[in-house]
């Protein structure tokens, strides 16, 4: 094998120096809009924040709260997600976009490898030849466009990952909420037995007072009907709490009998669950959102289009070359050969298209304008659901003292009214409305203190759930495992 004639090659570079003087000149001719827009934020938040209690960091709330079979439950729940399954497919179709668009970056470059024998004239010897050989391609990117696409693919991969992350915190605030509501349908659930059975035996009692001739025909009536009224509101508990459990069973995948069994274990009593810390700025809360993110990143990609869409006004320059060898033998004789190939040097020149590289760039502008109202608007729906989640977790916080005195007072005048009706000393109604009361009110206890957790898994999931928005910029998470179909 020959060497190349290098000095060939030079002579052809420096007969196309005026052509590479255009790539120079022209590798700033694209007009990017903007890519960072500021949205108007307030100093601080309006709602006040919550700092009582044991502050964790907000990654670490569900590990903070000391439950098994809620991390269980979280972790099944992740990996039978349909919606983060479907996430991370979106990310790795991400991810081989942006190698397919850092590609383009650099030039192409094949092998090619071919061997023949054959009588090429008549009365000829046959002949043997080989060759091989290494082909390039190479389109240079005179004004940034491929630059342009390979960072707009580098941002739909953190876009992807931010959004694989924002349907685990979704995925993981659903599973949080039914089983808390389990848990706080099971107390109703015990309730209305104490209740049921409180009632069964008002009945029973009022049978043997009208037996006695204290009580009258009507009253026992009465004591029936509200017995057979508690029974009807125990069985529709019951039922609500059995439409909770299955919500789980569809959430986790577990079977249904295992999970009734483990959620036997757990207690009627609701958790305390823990504060976590929530910046008093409301762009540094704003700025953990993935769903946030992810919009900030579109307006990237939408920007990166509206520059590939002004590439195809301009010029396209490819340049294309080759390098071999060949072996040739016949009748014994042998000979080896060089090749090589510098161009075509080819420049594509927009003439003539009736106006639609034009439309195609302001239908780039007009879908990065959209783009850019999308993020202002998911920033603005981000700062509402903290301004609420705040709003909702101090009124449960402050009503929650008085809930409970409520309560103790209604039971303390219920159990009095029981202890009369029993001696014969008050109305069937006194009781039967002390009763009501007192049931009314524990009902209310304990649908509140749902109400305090949901609005503490409401923070959590209008926070961000724990995600870091500077190190999704830096850095590349793992490739993600598929769910298989």
């Amino acid at each position: 094998m020959s060497q190349l004639p290098f000095a060939a090659v030079a002579r052809v570079l420096r007969s196309r120096a005026w052509l590479l003087a255009v790539v120079c000149l022209s590798g700033c001719a694209l007009g990017l809009p903007p890519t960072e827009v500021t949205p108007q934020l307030s100093t601080h938040w309006q709602a006040p924040l919550p700092h009582q209690g044991q502050l964790v960091q907000l990654r670490d709330w569900w590990k903070a709260q000391s439950d098994a079979l809620l991390l269980d439950l979280l972790d099944a729940a992740q990996d039978a997600s349909p919606s983060v399954a479907q996430a991370a497919a979106r990310l790795q179709s991400a991810r081989a976009n942006q190698a397919a668009a850092r590609s383009t970056l650099l030039p192409r470059l094949d092998g090619t490898v071919s061997a023949s024998r054959g009588q090429t004239q008549p009365l000829s010897p046959a002949a043997t030849s080989a060759s091989v050989g290494l082909q390039a391609a190479w389109e240079v990117d005179m004004v940034g466009a491929n630059r342009v696409a390979n960072d707009a693919a580098n941002a739909q991969v953190q876009s992807g990952q931010a959004q694989w992350h924002d349907a685990r915190v979704a995925v993981a605030a659903e599973v949080a909420n039914g089983y808390f509501a389990w848990r706080a349908c099971t107390r109703l659930a015990s309730i209305a037995d104490r209740d049921a059975v409180s009632r069964q035996e008002t009945a029973r009692l009022t049978d043997l007072l009208m037996h006695a001739g204290v009580a009258r025909a009507g009253d026992l009536a009465l004591a029936q009907a509200s017995a057979a009224d508690s029974r009807a509101h125990q069985s529709q508990q019951r039922a609500q709490c059995d439409v909770a459990l299955k919500g789980l069973v569809a959430l986790t995948a577990w079977e249904e009998p295992a999970l009734r069994q483990r959620l036997a274990s757990v207690g009627h009593t609701p958790p305390d669950l823990p504060a976590f810390s929530l910046s008093e700025i409301p762009a540094q809360t704003i700025s953990q959102r993935p769903d946030v993110f992810a919009a900030e990143r579109d307006v990237v990609v939408a920007s990166a289009a509206v520059g590939s869409a002004q590439a195809q006004q301009w010029p396209r320059l490819t340049l294309s070359g080759s390098i071999g060898g060949l072996h040739y033998s016949a009748m014994g004789a042998e000979s080896d050969l060089t090749t090589w190939s510098l161009g075509p040097l080819g420049l594509t020149l927009p003439v003539f298209d009736a106006g639609q590289r034009a439309a195609n760039v302001d239908l780039a502008q007009a879908n990065y304008a959209q783009s850019v109202v999308a993020y202002r608007a998911k920033v603005r729906g981000a700062v509402r659901e903290v301004e609420e989640a705040l709003v909702n977790l101090q009124s449960a916080q402050s009503r929650s003292a008085d809930a409970g005195l409520a309560f103790a007072g209604y039971a303390q005048a219920f159990e009095g009214s029981r202890q009369r009706y029993a001696q014969g000393m008050a109305s069937l109604v006194e009781l039967e409305e002390t009763r009501r009361a007192a049931l009314a009110a524990e009902s209310a206890l304990a649908a509140l203190q749902l109400d305090h957790q949901r609005a503490w898994v409401a923070l959590y999931r209008a926070a961000g759930g724990g995600w870091d928005a500077q190190a999704a910029r830096s850095t590349v998470v793992p490739p993600v495992a598929l769910v298989a179909p």
